[in-house]
């Protein structure tokens, strides 16, 4: 089964904004590991989104971007991803996160009723990785 997901570490944050009841996590370029079926490598790609948690709940004030994640936690309903966010991500219910950045004792950390990731326009090739 082809699988993706956003490596967290390393991926670069531009801004964390709190919009209403949303907390919007941008990253100008987040790092994606692509798994294919069937493939002795994966491939590394980077490309620009949008981590979206709704009915949301920052735990504190967000900081200035740009900010680079060191890793962390993303969760929805029962499951937690550690240090990474499955493609796709669109869940309701409830959705956590708490993700650590680097050169920062900073942590965003927020409850929610939902998170989505949006990816915008495509990803772009960086890599063959050797397993």
């Amino acid at each position: 089964m082809d699988a993706s997901h956003i490596d967290l570490p390393g991926s670069e944050v531009a801004s964390i904004r709190v919009e209403g009841d949303k907390v919007i996590v941008r990253f100008s370029r987040a790092y994606i590991i692509q798994t294919m079926t069937g493939a002795k490598e994966s491939t590394r790609w980077h490309q620009a989104g949008n981590l979206i948690f709704t009915d949301a709940e920052p735990q504190q004030t967000p900081p200035q971007g740009p900010l680079v994640c060191e890793g962390g936690d993303v969760g929805e309903n029962v499951y937690t991803y550690r240090d990474m966010i499955p493609i796709p991500l669109n869940s309701q219910g409830r959705a956590h996160c708490d993700i650590r950045f680097q050169n920062s004792d900073y942590r965003l950390r927020v409850q929610a009723g939902g998170v989505s990731l949006k990816m915008e326009d495509r990803p772009y090739y960086i890599e063959h990785l050797k397993d």
